[in-house]
């Protein structure tokens, strides 16, 4: 008789939600960048859409969130986290917003200039 897996637990290349958040994320000279904080995902296409890096700051205080396009991340076994090629100087002067400030996710233009920022695809335009 199958069994289904815990999600909170899943094997293979499955993750739940939940566990992507709070993950670190390192550049590729394995520099720990920051951590993320939540993802934002399309309602319609249900593809992930951006990675909300936690990036400055000290324990909490301070921090600026950086969405991050969700194609410009890999995941890396070795070292238990996301893999980004940016350098921290890219990261200082990204699209970022604090706390307290309100984001227009709904606003194509703003998301068309993020993902040029990094120089990535936008979501809504590549094949699954």
């Amino acid at each position: 008789m199958a069994t289904l897996e815990n999600p909170s637990e899943p094997s293979g290349d499955l993750i739940a939600g939940q566990h992507v958040a709070g993950t670190d994320v390192y550049n590729r000279t394995g520099e720990k960048l920051g951590t993320i904080r939540d993802v934002m995902i399309d309602k319609k296409s249900g593809r992930i859409a951006f990675a909300i890096l936690s990036f400055g700051g000290f324990l909490g205080i301070g921090d600026r969130y950086h969405p991050l396009p969700w194609g410009t991340l890999s995941y890396d076994k070795k070292v238990g986290g996301y893999v980004v090629d940016l350098d921290p100087s890219v990261l200082e002067g990204a699209p970022a917003f604090g706390s307290e400030e309100t984001i227009a996710w709904g606003d194509d233009a703003w998301q068309r200039r993020l993902h040029d920022y990094y120089g990535a695809s936008p979501y809504w335009t590549s094949v699954p």
